[in-house]
C-alpha cells in the first residue's frame, strides 16, 4: 500500500485499492483470532451460504451487517472472531447438479441410480463425486466473493457442513439423541417431493395459490352382500386421482340429512373396494350461502384417503382405517408401494391407470366417471397447494417409513420456549414455560421484537421433525439395521468375540434398539446387556422376528461399522435433513463435541443475523440443539434483517430477472459503496425496495428499462431492450428463454442508482482527506513548529468551530455506538455520514480553509477529526478507510488526538482502536452558538440560491438583533462572514432595513440583505404563493389533529410528528408574513 501523499491519486480507484488492501490484510493475518487473547469475547457464525450458486444481494446485505458488527467489536477491544463456512444444502445442491448434468448431456442421477441398483456403492459414489466437484467450485467462488466484499472472517477457521469435523459432530449428536430416546423410526404421512423423491419437513413446504377444480364424484351405496341399494352419495374433491386409495366416506354427525348414512357402505367405482360411511366432526357441513369456500362447495360427504391427505390420515387414525398407498415415489399410480388390497380390487378396470402421472390419472379418472355418468359437476376453484421449497413441485402426502426427531419433547421444544427473553414472550397456557430454569440470565432476544412471536408460535404448534431424506448428498444416517429374532442374534454372537465386545463391552459406544410385534421396544447400550439376558429375551419373545437398529457413536471406531456390515446389518441409505447439521453450526464450528478452548471462549456466540424465512428452519433448531447439548443458548441476540425487493415491491429472483449481482456493483461502484448503501438501507422494517436499473452493454450507461406485466402478474423488463438504435437482451429475457443473447445483441446487466449514495460518500472521504493532507503539507514553517497537543484539559487556543466540531465528534461516537448496540444499522450509517459530509466537510473545513495553514491548533483538530472519522466509517467502508488511514499516518506520523478523545494507534486501521470520546468534549454552548451561525449562513445561502447569485459573490447584511443575541454573535462575526461570504454592516437592536433590502428571520431577529437587485413585485408574488402553500399545509394538519379517531387510534409517535409538522408550518407562515410586511415598508 502506497503511503506517500504523492501516491494518493486525485481520483479514487476502488478496484485497485481493494486488491491492495486485501493483500495487506492477508499479509498481516489481521483477522485470525486467538481464544487466549485478552478482551471480552465477541463471536459470530456466518449463516453458511449454500454451495448451489454464487452469492446474491441478500447475502451481501447480511454479510455487510455482520462485518459491521465484528469490525466494530474488534476495534472496541473485544476478542472478536467471525467464523466463515458453507452449507452442503442437500436437496438443493443434488437437484442443481442433476439438472446441470442433464443439460450438458452427461449421465444424470437417474442413470447413476440404475448403476447403483446393479452394483451397490458404485453409482452413489460416482454421483457424489460429481456433487463434490460442484461444491469445491462454488465454495471457492463464495469465498472469493466474501473476500471481495471485505468480510473480516478468520479464514483459518473456514468450515463446511460436511467436512470431517462437522461430520463427527453430526454423528455424535445423532447418537446422543438416539440414545436418549429422541430419535425414532416411524411410518406416517410425510410431505413428499416427487421430483427430488424425498421427504420434506413441514417448514420446507411453501403454500401457493393454484387454479383447480372441485370434482363431484358419485359413489353407489351397497348392502351387506355388496349389491347396490339404489342410493348414492356425492363427494367433492380437488384430487379425484386419490379416490383409488379411499378407505371410507365421512359425514358430520351433526348434519342430520347425511348422518343417516353413517354405518352404510359404498362401492368405489373403478376400484371395486367396499368402504364404510363413518361419522367425524371434521367434515364441513354444506352451506351454499356461506362466505367460506369449503362450506359453500361442500357436498357434506368427504372421501377419506389416509395415505394421500394429512387430514384424512388423522381421520383414519381416529377410526382405525386401512392406509392404501396408490402411488410410486415419482407420484405415478402404482400397485407396488403399499396398495395391499390390489389383488382384491378390479384389476382389469385399474390396469389403464397404472403408470400414469398423478396429473394424467386425474384426467383419466374424471373421464371414466363421466363416461359412467358419475361426475355430475366440475366447479372451478382456486386453492392453496403445498410445493417443495427446492424443486417447486406440488407436494404429495405420502405414507412412508422415516426417521423423526421428537422436537415436541419438553427437552427440546420446552427448552427452546423457556430460552426466550421473558419480556418478549406472549401470554400462553403452554406448560413448557414453567418447568425449568432459564438457560441464560436474560434469554434469547429478537430484533425487531415482533419476530419473537414467530419463534414462539412455531414451537407451540410444533410437530415432530422428519429428519431423513432420500438423497445421496448429505450426512448418511449412522444407524445399521437387520431383521432377526433375539435368538438369531444370540446365536450370531455366541462364537463371535468381536460381536460380543460390540454388544456387551464396557462403555457407551453403541446403542441398540429392537422392536418386535409381540412386545415393547427394547433399548440398551453396550455394557448394559449380557449374553444371558439376550437369551432370556429370546425365550420370552418366542423367536418373534425383531427389527434391530444399531447406532454407533463417534468414539466407537471404524471396526464397529465393519463388523456390522459383515454380520448382515445394513447402514440406512438415507441422509439427514440439511438443517440437522446446520442446527449444530454454532457448536461444530467451535470444535464440539470436543471440549475446546474455542468452544469455551466463544459459545454462545454474540449475535445471529439472518432472514425471517428461516426462523423456523434454522434459528429454532440451533436453540434446541445448543441448549440440549451444552445447556446454554447458541447466541444471545437474533437480528432479522429486511428482505431486499425491487422497485415494484417484488422479491428479487433469477426467474424474474430483477436481481442485482453484488460483484457487478463492486465492479461498477466499489465494495465500500455497496456496503455503505446496504447498511444505510437496513432498518427495522420488514422489507426495503431497491429500484433496479439496467446497464447498456454497448455504452455502459445506466437507464430505466421498459417493463411490462407478464402472465404471472409480475412487472418485468421487456425481453429485448433498445437504445439509440442498438438492441440487447434483458436478464428476464434470458431467464425466461424469450430472448437469447448474441454477440450483436448482448446481455444487459442490472444495477441500481441507490448505490450512487455510497459511491459519492467514498469519493467525498477520499477528496476531503487529500485536501486535509494538502493543508498540512502547505503549512508555513513557523506554524509547523507549534505544539501538536492541546494540554491541560483546557479549551484555550480553540475557537468556536474547533469546540463545535469536537463536540459533534463526541456525539457521533456515542450515536454510532448506541445505534450498533441496537442493530440500528441505518442510524449508524446516517450518523457517520452526517458527521463527515455535513459537519466536517460542509462546515468545519469551510470554516478553517483560510486559516488552517497557519494555525497549528486547527490543523491538529482537523487531523484528529479525520482520523476519528475514518475509524467511525471503517466498519461499513473498510477498504477506502484503510487506505486513507495509512496515508494520513504516513504524512503526519505520531498520535493525532486531543484531550478527552482516545485514538489508539495501530499499523492497520482494521486493528486500531475505536474512538473513545469523554463527555467533557460535549460542548453545548459551542453547539448553540455555532448553530446560530449555521442558521444565519443557511438563510444567506437560501436567498443567494433563490436569486441565482454566485456562491462567492459578497453580499452586505445588516441585522436588527437584541443586545443578548448581539453579545453572542459579535465574537464570531468573522466566522459567520467567512462561511456565508458576506460583509456585515450595521449590527444591533435599533438597525433599520435599507431601502430595497430583503428581510429574513433568524432566531427571531431580522436580517437585511442589501444590493440583491430584487424586483419588489416578483417578491410579493413569491411570498404570496409561499404563504398560500403554508396556509394549505396548516389547514390539512389542523384537520387531521381535529379528527378524534386519528388522535385516539394512531401511534402516539405519529400524532406527535403531526403536531411538530403543524408547529413548523405555522412558524414558516409567520416568517413569510414578516418578510412581506418588511417588503411593504421598504419596497
Amino acid at each position: 500500500m502506497q503511503n506517500d501523499l504523492t501516491e494518493l491519486p486525485p481520483q479514487y480507484d476502488p478496484a485497485g485499492n481493494e486488491a491492495e488492501v486485501t493483500r495487506k490484510w492477508a499479509e498481516a493475518d489481521a483477522f485470525r483470532a486467538d481464544p487466549e487473547a485478552p478482551g471480552e469475547p465477541f463471536s459470530v457464525c456466518i449463516p453458511p451460504p449454500n454451495v448451489t450458486a454464487a452469492l446474491h444481494l441478500g447475502h451481501a446485505l447480511n454479510n455487510t451487517i455482520q462485518d459491521v458488527l465484528v469490525r466494530h467489536a474488534r476495534m472496541k477491544g473485544r476478542n472478536a472472531v467471525w467464523l466463515p463456512g458453507t452449507d452442503h444444502a442437500g436437496i438443493a445442491t443434488q437437484t442443481v447438479v442433476d439438472r446441470r448434468l442433464q443439460a450438458e448431456g452427461e449421465r444424470a442421477l437417474k442413470e447413476y441410480k440404475l448403476e447403483e441398483a446393479q452394483k451397490p456403492g458404485s453409482g452413489r459414489g460416482a454421483f457424489v463425486a460429481k456433487v463434490q466437484a460442484w461444491k469445491d467450485r462454488y465454495e471457492e467462488t463464495i469465498t472469493e466473493q466474501l473476500k471481495a466484499m471485505g468480510c473480516s472472517c478468520d479464514w483459518s477457521r473456514q468450515a463446511f457442513t460436511m467436512d470431517e469435523p462437522r461430520s463427527e459432530a453430526v454423528r455424535e449428536a445423532f447418537y446422543r439423541l438416539f440414545r436418549d430416546g429422541l430419535i425414532y423410526r416411524g411410518k406416517r404421512l410425510v410431505n413428499w417431493d416427487p421430483v427430488s423423491q424425498t421427504a420434506l419437513a413441514d417448514d420446507e413446504v411453501e403454500m401457493e395459490e393454484v387454479d383447480g377444480n372441485f370434482y363431484h364424484l358419485v359413489y353407489p351405496v351397497v348392502d351387506e352382500q355388496g349389491e347396490p341399494t339404489g342410493e348414492t352419495l356425492t363427494v367433492a374433491t380437488t384430487r379425484p386421482e386419490t379416490m383409488l386409495g379411499d378407505t371410507a366416506v365421512a359425514v358430520n354427525p351433526d348434519d342430520p340429512p347425511r348422518a343417516a348414512f353413517i354405518g352404510k357402505r359404498v362401492r368405489l367405482p373403478i376400484v371395486g373396494r367396499i368402504i364404510p360411511v363413518i361419522g367425524d366432526g371434521y367434515v364441513v357441513i354444506p352451506d351454499p350461502d356461506s362466505a367460506d369456500a369449503k362450506a359453500k362447495l361442500s357436498t357434506g360427504f368427504l372421501k377419506v384417503t389416509p395415505a394421500h391427505d394429512p387430514n384424512d390420515y388423522l381421520i383414519g387414525q381416529r377410526h382405525g382405517l386401512p392406509v392404501v398407498n396408490v402411488m410410486a415415489p415419482d407420484a405415478s399410480i402404482s400397485k407396488d408401494h403399499g396398495w395391499d388390497d390390489f389383488q382384491a380390487c378390479d384389476g382389469d378396470a385399474l390396469q389403464p391407470f397404472l403408470g400414469l402421472s398423478r396429473e394424467d390419472a386425474r384426467t383419466a379418472i374424471v373421464k371414466r366417471f363421466k363416461d359412467l355418468g358419475l361426475c355430475p359437476a366440475v366447479i372451478p376453484h382456486r386453492h392453496a397447494v403445498g410445493h417443495s421449497y427446492r424443486s417447486h413441485a406440488a407436494i404429495e402426502p405420502y405414507y412412508s417409513d422415516q426417521w423423526y426427531l421428537a422436537v415436541t419433547d419438553d427437552r427440546l421444544k420446552g427448552a427452546a420456549l423457556r430460552a426466550m427473553d421473558p419480556s418478549q414472550r406472549q401470554a400462553t397456557g403452554d406448560a413448557a414455560f414453567g418447568s425449568a430454569p432459564e438457560p441464560a440470565a436474560t434469554g434469547l432476544t429478537f430484533t425487531p421484537a415482533r419476530y419473537a412471536k414467530t419463534f414462539q408460535a412455531w414451537h407451540e404448534g410444533l410437530r415432530d421433525w422428519c429428519i431423513s431424506r432420500q438423497l445421496w448428498w448429505g450426512h448418511r444416517i449412522p444407524v445399521w439395521s437387520a431383521r432377526m429374532s433375539f435368538r438369531e442374534l444370540a446365536d450370531l454372537l455366541a462364537d463371535d468375540v468381536s460381536g460380543q465386545d460390540l454388544f456387551f463391552g464396557e462403555g457407551e459406544d453403541v446403542f441398540v434398539r429392537a422392536t418386535y410385534s409381540e412386545g415393547p421396544m427394547v433399548d440398551f447400550t453396550t455394557g448394559n446387556l449380557g449374553i444371558e439376558q439376550l437369551a432370556e429375551l429370546a425365550s420370552r419373545t418366542e423367536d418373534a422376528p425383531a427389527q434391530w437398529y444399531v447406532c454407533v457413536s463417534e468414539s466407537a471406531g471404524e471396526e464397529v461399522p465393519r463388523w456390522l456390515d459383515a454380520a448382515g446389518f445394513a447402514q440406512d441409505p438415507d441422509v439427514l435433513d440439511t438443517w440437522f447439521s446446520s442446527a449444530l453450526w454454532p457448536l461444530s464450528t467451535l470444535g464440539w463435541p470436543a471440549a475446546s478452548s474455542d468452544l469455551e471462549r466463544w459459545n454462545p456466540t454474540s449475535v445471529l443475523t439472518t432472514a425471517r424465512e428461516i426462523i423456523t428452519l434454522w434459528v429454532s433448531r440451533m436453540v434446541m440443539f445448543n441448549v440440549y447439548f451444552e445447556g446454554r443458548l447458541p447466541f444471545q441476540d437474533v437480528f432479522i434483517h429486511a428482505m431486499i425487493q425491487d422497485g415494484f415491491g417484488q422479491k428479487m429472483s433469477k426467474s424474474l430477472g430483477n436481481g442485482v449481482d453484488p460483484l457487478d456493483i463492486i465492479q461498477s461502484h466499489g465494495a465500500d459503496a455497496m456496503r455503505f448503501t446496504l447498511a444505510s438501507m437496513t432498518t427495522h422494517t420488514q422489507d426495503v425496495r431497491l429500484p433496479v436499473d439496467m446497464l447498456d452493454p454497448h455504452t455502459g450507461e445506466a437507464f430505466q428499462p421498459e417493463v411490462f406485466t407478464n402472465q404471472a402478474g409480475f412487472k418485468v423488463s421487456k425481453p429485448v431492450q433498445e437504445r439509440r438504435g442498438r438492441a440487447f437482451v434483458s436478464s428476464y429475457g434470458a431467464a425466461s428463454g424469450e430472448a437469447t443473447p448474441t454477440d450483436d445483441r448482448p446481455l444487459a446487466r442490472n444495477t441500481s442508482s441507490k448505490f450512487d449514495l455510497g459511491q459519492r460518500f467514498a469519493n467525498k472521504l477520499w477528496n476531503a482527506t487529500r485536501f486535509t493532507l494538502q493543508i498540512v503539507a502547505e503549512a508555513d514553517d513557523a506554524a509547523a513548529e507549534a505544539p501538536r497537543a492541546i494540554t491541560g484539559g483546557s479549551r484555550d487556543g480553540l475557537g468556536l468551530a474547533e469546540r463545535w466540531i469536537l463536540s459533534r465528534l463526541a456525539r457521533t461516537v456515542h450515536a454510532a455506538d448506541d445505534a450498533l448496540a441496537r442493530y440500528a444499522f441505518a442510524e449508524y450509517a446516517a450518523a457517520v455520514y452526517d458527521f463527515v459530509w455535513r459537519d466536517l466537510c460542509d462546515w468545519y473545513i469551510e470554516a478553517v480553509k483560510p486559516t488552517a495553514r497557519g494555525n497549528a491548533h486547527q490543523r491538529r483538530v482537523l487531523l484528529t477529526c479525520f482520523d476519528a472519522a475514518l475509524r467511525l466509517c471503517h466498519p461499513a467502508m473498510p477498504f477506502v478507510t484503510e487506505r486513507l488511514f495509512a496515508a494520513l499516518h504516513a504524512a503526519v506520523p505520531g498520535e493525532k488526538s486531543v484531550d478527552g478523545l482516545e485514538l489508539p494507534g495501530s499499523p492497520l486501521l482494521c486493528t486500531a482502536g475505536w474512538p473513545v470520546a469523554a463527555s467533557v468534549l460535549v460542548d453545548e454552548e459551542a453547539e448553540r452558538d455555532f448553530g446560530l451561525i449555521q442558521e444565519v449562513v443557511g438563510a444567506v445561502r437560501e436567498v443567494r440560491q433563490r436569486h441565482g447569485l454566485p456562491p462567492r459573490q459578497k453580499l452586505e447584511i445588516s441585522s436588527a438583533v437584541p443586545h443578548e443575541l448581539a453579545a453572542r454573535m459579535m465574537p464570531h462575526r468573522h466566522l459567520a462572514e467567512t462561511l456565508g461570504h458576506y460583509q456585515g454592516r450595521d449590527f444591533g437592536p435599533g438597525v433599520e432595513p435599507p431601502k430595497g433590502a430583503e428581510t429574513v428571520l433568524v432566531a427571531g431577529s431580522k436580517m437585511f440583505l442589501h444590493g440583491l437587485g430584487a424586483d419588489p413585485e416578483k417578491e410579493r408574488k413569491r411570498l404570496a404563493a409561499e404563504a398560500a402553500d403554508a396556509g394549505e399545509s396548516i389547514a390539512q394538519l389542523r384537520g387531521r389533529l381535529a379528527n378524534d379517531k386519528y388522535t385516539a387510534r394512531a401511534p402516539a409517535k405519529l400524532v406527535q410528528e403531526t403536531r411538530d409538522q403543524l408547529a413548523a408550518a405555522e412558524a414558516r407562515l409567520a416568517t413569510i408574513e414578516a418578510q412581506a410586511a418588511a417588503l411593504e415598508r421598504t419596497g
